[in-house]
């Protein structure tokens, strides 16, 4: 990606014939330093930005194995401490069928399954709600944030 000074950077790949070209306004540059005013590393930095469209991120921020990384790339995530789920939280704070996050086209939701403790959104218990980027979810004793793919957050999706 080349990025420049201005308000634009372009990317733009001839190698295939299903290449796009996406062109990103001052905004996509406005979220590049919000990531760095969260504490996101360079490594986590890079990470988000390669998200394809329809794709995001969870990053495990506080809890157990803090810094752990989960793709959100399906229709259907689920969340759990069954050995069988996407994501899976070994705590016994976690219910084995905890909570799932749903993907509609570009868009991501949190489900809570009803589980013993809980599900949170910014602090809140809730049974479902719609996700926007760096949205805090806490699942048990794991604190998460919640990256939609840049792509998406540039085409305003």
């Amino acid at each position: 990606m080349n990025a420049s000074s201005g308000d634009n950077a372009h990317h733009s790949n001839s190698s295939s014939p299903h290449d796009e070209t996406a062109t990103f306004t001052g905004s996509f540059q406005v979220q590049l330093r919000a990531l760095e005013a969260v504490d996101v590393s360079p490594e986590e930095q890079a990470a988000i930005a390669a998200l394809p469209s329809g794709s995001a991120l969870l990053i495990v921020r506080r809890g157990p194995d803090a810094g752990a990384r989960f793709l959100l790339d399906t229709d259907v995530t689920t969340v759990g401490r069954h050995p069988n789920a996407d994501i899976f939280l070994d705590d016994v704070t976690v219910s084995r069928r905890h909570a799932e996050f749903r993907r509609t086209g570009t868009d991501f939701a949190l489900v809570d399954l009803g589980s013993m403790n809980g599900t949170y959104y910014e602090g809140e218990r809730v049974d479902a709600h719609s996700l926007k980027d760096a949205d805090e979810i806490q699942v048990g004793k794991y604190h998460l944030t919640f990256y939609a793919s840049r792509i998406d957050l540039a085409r305003g999706a």
